[in-house]
């Protein structure tokens, strides 16, 4: 669903009829340039919490080498979207009208995408969603050493926002959360800080870390699982969490914090702290602020493997029982509008899979696969649980024969040629597949890196690197 569907039916408190659609362009980023004076801003009432998403996890991405030329943020899923769809779209499902996106590691993409994907409305005079670009100045000539860093050198711009709180969101992972749930128990709680925890006491290394949780959902201890910590001993008050009843959960790096109590732990309390997971937060229980934990029952994938992706782009093409719903009415997921035409297949035979806009499928066999945008797949190939990113454009037709080949020079064209087979692997976008080719692991190889081939091989999946060329009866 593209965004513009959602300005047509969101309604406001203080509004008796619902929000016009405005194409106005009000997307805007940010960088070292500060304004000479504060603009003003009309402040809903309704509207207390603006959020913050980071686009990226960090520069060691584990999703390499789909991160090779974008952030993990920007990664296609599900044919049509992206992975940092799904958060934008839980703030808009949760009525938060006011985004800032921070971001640095290959962001081209990613702010490409949130400019075209999001650009479109604005609510009462408000920019809906805003980039603020990594950047150095007179004053830091260093780029955000992470994500307490990067807030601290972007409070210039947040404090400009008269919200009251601010949900901290990484903008890599899949799942859907209402977001005024996790609000509503901040605010009831009267605390300094809220953190979601999945909801399950199983060890799960989601990368966040561990929290310990008091039976009042108190939090009194944190590990750092990466660097296999023991639980840092905390005090409240004075008072040792030694003893009593404590669970363990896993943190899912989603935090709420008042702005007040922000703005003084990243200025005072921790100034040259980098990180909010491992140096803020705990340094906040430590000086007896008030941590709750929101516990999270419902399906959630933190991408830590190319095997978590692979399996949340199978789950896209079940009928039913999928883990997360990109087809749910009641909690829609929004993306970028493409305008391109209905795919064209021919006598294709397609079963229990994702086929995007703008396809080109001749006489092929496709089953239990995600195919993106744009893509061509010649006569006879068969695609099987396998992940097609597509293309980013279309090759002119002067410069293909009617089999797909150059009519120049007989090069590869785009996309999967004829009579080619393909299993269990992800394809990034531009691949350029010759005829009778076999990505199939024909060794069983569970690791591997031919990078310099044109792909790696991690837990027997294969993944093709963007824009990587094969020969016609190469075989993987």
């Amino acid at each position: 669903m593209s965004l513009p569907t959602f300005y047509t039916s969101l309604k406001l408190h203080n509004h008796h009829e619902k929000l016009p659609l405005k194409l106005h362009s009000r997307f805007s980023i940010s960088n070292s340039q500060k304004p000479d004076c504060q603009f003003s801003q009309i402040f809903q009432a309704n509207q207390s919490v603006a959020a913050v998403v980071f686009g990226e996890a960090s520069q060691r991405s584990r999703l390499y080498p789909l991160t090779k030329r974008r952030s993990e943020g920007a990664i296609p899923i599900a044919g049509s979207y992206r992975l940092i769809d799904a958060v934008i779209s839980n703030c808009i499902n949760s009525n938060i009208t006011k985004i800032y996106a921070l971001t640095q590691f290959n962001s081209t993409s990613l702010n490409s995408h949130l400019l075209r994907a999001y650009s479109g409305g604005l609510l009462a005079n408000q920019e809906f969603l805003e980039v603020i670009a990594a950047y150095q100045s007179p004053e830091d000539n260093d780029w955000f050493q992470g994500t307490a860093d990067a807030m601290r050198r972007c409070l210039w711009v947040l404090e400009q926002n008269p919200a009251l709180e601010f949900l901290v969101l990484p903008g890599h992972h899949l799942y859907k959360m209402d977001y005024q749930k996790l609000l509503e128990e901040h605010r009831n709680n009267k605390a300094d800080i809220t953190v979601a925890v999945l909801d399950t006491i199983k060890n799960h290394n989601t990368g966040f870390g561990s929290f310990k949780v008091d039976n009042n959902n108190r939090v009194i201890g944190f590990k750092d699982e990466i660097e296999l910590m023991s639980f840092i001993p905390l005090s409240v008050n004075g008072s040792k969490f030694n003893n009593g009843f404590h669970e363990k959960f896993s943190s899912m790096g989603i935090y709420v914090m008042n702005r007040n109590v922000m703005i003084k732990l990243l200025n005072e309390s921790f100034p040259k702290a980098n990180d909010l997971k491992n140096e803020v937060i705990p340094g906040a229980i430590s000086l007896g602020l008030k941590v709750h934990a929101y516990r999270f029952g419902g399906y959630w994938e933190d991408m830590r493997s190319i095997e978590a992706y692979y399996e949340a782009n199978m789950e896209s093409t079940k009928k039913t029982n999928m883990k997360y719903n990109f087809y749910d009415r009641d909690f829609p997921v929004y993306t970028l509008p493409r305008h391109l035409p209905p795919s064209l297949v021919t006598n294709a035979v397609i079963t229990d899979s994702v086929i995007a806009d703008g396809c080109i499928l001749n006489r092929c066999s496709i089953r239990n696969t995600v195919i993106g945008p744009r893509t061509r797949v010649g006569d006879g190939a068969v695609i099987e649980d396998s992940v097609i990113m597509g293309s980013d454009i279309y090759q002119s037709l002067s410069e293909k024969n009617i089999n797909g080949g150059d009519v120049k020079n007989g090069s590869i064209p785009i996309g999967v040629g004829e009579g080619s087979f393909i299993k269990k692997a992800i394809i990034d976008k531009n691949a350029k597949i010759g005829k009778n080719v076999k990505i199939i692991n024909r060794d069983n190889v569970l690791e591997g890196n031919n990078e310099s081939d044109g792909y790696i091989i991690t837990s027997g999946i294969i993944v093709v690197v963007r824009g990587a060329v094969f020969p016609d009866e190469s075989i993987l």
